[in-house]
């Protein structure tokens, strides 16, 4: 089947760069999509085809209504369109409303983002498990720093676990700060991206932004305060204890981590998955997990996640057939896999076959 599109105004964003976003959904939908002077011609099976017109017939109408594409919204919320039969490109982009966070204007690119963003508005605590890539960390920053902003608390505490990515680094030289920092700098990167570096420092210096491992949450009480835990995955239990129970009033705290990158020691067990599991039916807590369709970096995270995860799910399978039992031998015959004894070799003359016993 063959459709022609006729060419609008500005309707060259759509493309994307290099015409990436085409290319995005040529692949997704399987059609081909070729542009000509005046008009886009799609050609493909009749409900792929309706389903790209469908998409170009939304785009038209956001542009209309003054909608604007920002931070990549627009190739991650096509790639969800392509990826869901359900979802439309107009009903993404109306149903995650954009958010100003300092001199950032942040849009969910997916449904789970969205919800995490509305869990994290309504409850005092909210968990953000799934891998790498699906923005667990940065739109918890985002919502501190509007809260903050907008004087509903009156800091920003952000906490990591001082754990290495199955390195050993040994001693590092400077001061407390200095020695602590290289495992902090994924939150500083965040607060430099939202606010500029001039008011970042000042927070810091003045503590109204404080950035600081685990290790130091013990014995505090946090009043009026955004509380982000990020790497939880690497909390042992007794931190993990320790740190959702620092809550004060007027406060909101943020746990995010992925439980597929745990570089604690095999004998520990990982805070996060304990934590799930017990506050799983407490009132007040949102727990939200992302998957590889959450991924908002490279189209490739997204492929490399899939991948180990599959090949996860292939080694538990080996596994479990290797427990499984044998088939029994029919009777009289020894089993396949068990050899026959080697004969016994005779005796040498001379020699008695009691054990000799070496004084």
């Amino acid at each position: 089947m063959k459709k022609s599109i006729a060419l609008t105004p500005d309707i060259e964003t759509l493309f994307g760069t290099r015409d990436e976003n085409l290319h995005v959904l040529e692949d997704g939908l399987n059609i081909n999509i070729d542009l000509r002077s005046d008009r886009i011609e799609l050609e493909g099976a009749p409900r792929d085809v309706a389903r790209a017109e469908q998409l170009f017939a939304d785009y038209e109408h956001l542009r209309k209504s003054g909608h604007q594409f920002v931070n990549g919204d627009l190739g991650s919320m096509l790639r969800m369109v392509v990826n869901d039969p359900n979802a439309t490109l107009r009903g993404l982009a109306e149903a995650g409303r954009q958010r100003s966070f300092g001199r950032r204007t942040v849009q969910p690119k997916s449904p789970n983002q969205r919800r995490y963003l509305e869990a994290i508005e309504q409850y005092d605590m909210v968990f953000g498990v799934g891998p790498a890539g699906t923005g667990k960390t940065y739109l918890a920053v985002a919502m501190a720093i509007s809260a903050l902003l907008n004087k509903q608390v009156n800091r920003i505490i952000l906490a990591r676990p001082a754990v290495e990515a199955g390195e050993r680094l040994g001693f590092l030289p400077g001061t407390l700060q200095e020695k602590i920092d290289p495992y902090l700098r994924p939150l500083y990167d965040a607060l430099f991206d939202m606010l500029e570096p001039e008011r970042v420092e000042r927070y810091l210096e003045k503590n109204i932004i404080e950035i600081a491992p685990i290790a130091f949450m013990r014995g505090r009480t946090l009043n009026d305060s955004f509380v982000i835990l990020d790497e939880a995955q690497n909390t042992t239990s007794e931190q993990m204890k320790m740190f959702v129970t620092r809550l004060g009033f007027n406060s909101k705290a943020v746990i995010t981590g992925d439980v597929t990158q745990i570089d604690l020691p095999s004998a520990r067990r990982s805070g996060l998955i304990e934590a799930v599991e017990i506050l799983q039916s407490v009132n007040g807590l949102a727990f939200v997990h992302f998957d590889e369709s959450d991924v908002v970096r490279h189209h490739l995270v997204q492929r490399i996640i899939r991948a180990y995860d599959e090949h996860k799910v292939r080694l538990a399978e080996q596994q479990l057939s290797l427990l499984e039992p044998k088939s029994e031998p029919k009777s009289g015959a020894p089993p396949a896999d068990i050899a026959e004894p080697p004969p016994r070799p005779a005796s040498l003359p001379g020699r008695s076959e009691e054990p000799h016993l070496r004084n």
